[in-house]
């Protein structure tokens, strides 16, 4: 599984979450994000959410006025298919492993992208944790940081799995 890294962003609390050129990522997430809610987010494993372009895409073409960086994405991906993307799957994004540690819940704050937004993103069988969902992975996975380092847009994103020293590239 390769995509590639199309946007970096961060808030100072709240969405949207706006572009910047590259991201410090760290355990607690990319340097100058801000939360809304600390003692949910920001928290070492759900430091980094991550969402692909392509269910931000497909929410645009229904009607909803989202872009990249809307959701609250830090990390907003290409090429990685939301419904192959599992709990405990390790990435490599620019010089950062982040795992997977859970999806996201989608919540009330998403409202100002119009009514009907967290249905279209959630459902009973993604909140259980069933990848059979049809919108499995569209409101984003959360992650924790296993190494930190840089990520800038148009880096690779890569699976990796743990060897006993570091990360190796899966082949």
């Amino acid at each position: 599984m390769t995509g590639v890294v199309v946007q970096v962003s961060i808030s100072p609390g709240g969405v949207p979450n706006r572009a910047i050129e590259e991201g410090s990522v760290t355990r607690t997430g990319i340097t100058g994000d801000g939360w809304r809610h600390p003692a949910f987010h920001g928290i070492p494993k759900r430091a980094i959410l991550l969402i692909a372009s392509e269910g931000v895409d497909e929410l645009a073409a229904r009607g909803f006025p989202v872009f990249y960086g809307a959701l609250g994405e830090n990390i907003t991906t290409r090429g990685l298919d939301r419904r192959s993307l599992r709990i405990g799957q390790r990435l490599q994004a620019g010089e950062a492993i982040i795992e997977l540690t859970e999806v996201r819940f989608p919540c009330g704050t998403l409202n100002v992208y119009g009514a009907g937004i967290q249905a279209a993103i959630y459902d009973a069988h993604a909140q259980a944790g069933d990848p059979a969902s049809p919108v499995w992975g569209m409101s984003g996975f959360y992650a924790s940081v296993v190494e930190p380092g840089i990520v800038r847009p148009g880096d690779a994103v890569l699976e990796v799995m743990p060897s006993p020293k570091n990360a190796t590239i899966r082949r």
